[in-house]
């Protein structure tokens, strides 16, 4: 768990996801527009941790979820893109080189809306809503306290303030701003707060 803070709620038709633009090592700020939200075949992937971990761990995915594609002519379902990343993490935890990283997966299939939660020690969860880094701290009770189901967008940026809200209160260190990204049935796209 790293001073990061990434969020995600899944909702009616959609999954929100927001991660703080900030990387840092030890007590230096080396950057405050990095996008830790990855965009992969129409699933969005929130990698957390240190940031050569998150980005060699994610490239990795990314190309192989792309070549699984090629190979088959079949796009990976949000469930299967979730076990095959956990198998992956899993699997470099055995090596002499593994990931520290933490992953929020979401995606939209025929099915509905799909959220997993997943650790650096490659468990997995199919969530409604979910956070990693220190600011997982600060938020859980809100999450819990306002999501529902079947909820709507609006609804779900609401609760996505009232976490950065609660982080810029009570969090000893300032984050910065944060990237937004909702992923439905028709696609990707950023969001503002």
């Amino acid at each position: 768990m790293g001073t990061e803070a990434m969020f995600a709620v899944k909702g009616k038709d959609f999954v929100i996801i927001a991660a703080d633009a900030m990387t840092a090592f030890s007590v230096m700020k080396l950057k405050d527009d990095y996008d830790k939200i990855w965009e992969v075949e129409g699933k969005l992937f929130a990698a957390s941790g240190p940031s050569a971990d998150a980005s060699n761990f994610m490239e990795f995915i990314e190309k192989n979820i792309n070549l699984h594609t090629l190979r088959t002519g079949l796009k990976l379902s949000t469930k299967a893109s979730a076990n095959y990343t956990r198998n992956e993490l899993a699997q470099s935890l055995r090596k002499k080189g593994s990931y520290q990283t933490d992953l929020l997966i979401g995606g939209v299939d025929a099915d509905g809306p799909k959220l997993y939660f997943m650790d650096y020690m490659g468990s997995s969860e199919s969530v409604n809503k979910a956070a990693h880094g220190y600011g997982a701290m600060f938020t859980f009770g809100l999450m819990d306290r306002y999501w529902k189901p079947d909820m709507e967008l609006e609804e779900a940026k609401d609760i996505i303030r009232k976490c950065i809200k609660e982080l810029e209160v009570r969090f000893v260190v300032d984050l910065g701003k944060y990237i937004c990204k909702v992923v439905t049935k028709d696609g990707i796209r950023l969001e503002t707060l």
